[in-house]
């Protein structure tokens, strides 16, 4: 092999490392760099899980929407907004939903020090905990991303990491129609393959307090209508398939 041979062969697999880095990262169900929390094996239980709260728009309209249908969700909160609302992390747990971590400030895990990781797991861990009395035992990677000091320091502070398998994007300017149609899409793909549905929704935004998320939450009055009518689907809490693992 020439010189030109060599080195276009060392950048292949460079080039193939980083694809493969950069999958373990950030894919939602890689488990690459850590074992992760998805879905169960109960193709009729799905997950409504809510991001980026409290927020002061939508959190509370939201939990109107599911004691409605007597449904608890799972909601991961931003440690930032928890310490500027905490009436809205209270109303949460105290409607019987579990609450998860989502970091202090939101950032990308994956691209920070270890320091910074844990000073934004710790932080988050002792902004819900001081305002709820209660210990966290659930993260949720902001962006879903990763590496294995993120999983190491969520384990030595007694947190299960969490994704998901479902991902409507509602974040993005789409109506209630649009993102309750591509939840629904999602939890049929994921039936087909014997899978419960982990569903990532978002009654808040990084940006800041007041993120309009209206369109959620009509769609979660959608999604709940639509499963009425199918007793024999299941809403869970994502902690249920932890316990049910073990």
């Amino acid at each position: 092999m020439n010189q030109a041979q060599t080195t276009a062969a060392l950048l292949a697999a460079a080039t193939a490392a980083a694809g493969t880095i950069t999958y373990a990262a950030l894919s939602a169900q890689s488990q690459l760099f850590g074992k992760l929390l998805i879905a169960g094996s109960n193709p009729d239980e799905i997950a409504l899980t809510y991001d980026d709260g409290p927020n002061d728009l939508a959190t509370e309209r939201l939990l109107d929407v599911l004691a409605q249908h007597n449904v608890h969700a799972t909601f991961f909160l931003i440690g930032n907004y928890v310490r500027q609302r905490p009436h809205i992390a209270r109303a949460i747990a105290s409607a019987g939903h579990l609450i998860g971590n989502h970091t202090m400030t939101h950032p990308w895990l994956a691209w920070q020090s270890a320091s910074r990781i844990r000073e934004e797991l710790q932080s988050c861990n002792a902004a819900i905990e001081d305002t709820l009395g209660t210990p966290v035992r659930y993260l949720r990677p902001p962006h879903g991303a990763r590496r294995p000091v993120v999983f190491r320091i969520a384990r030595e502070l007694g947190l299960t990491t969490v994704h998901w398998n479902i991902l409507p994007g509602d974040w993005k300017p789409i109506g209630a129609g649009e993102i309750a149609a591509r939840t629904i899409r999602g939890i049929e793909q994921a039936q087909r393959h014997h899978r419960a549905s982990n569903i990532v929704l978002h009654d808040g935004g990084q940006a800041g307090l007041g993120q309009p998320r209206l369109p959620t939450i009509e769609a979660t009055g959608l999604l709940l209508r639509h499963y009425q009518t199918q007793p024999q689907k299941k809403f869970v809490t994502v902690d249920h398939w932890n316990i049910s693992s073990k």
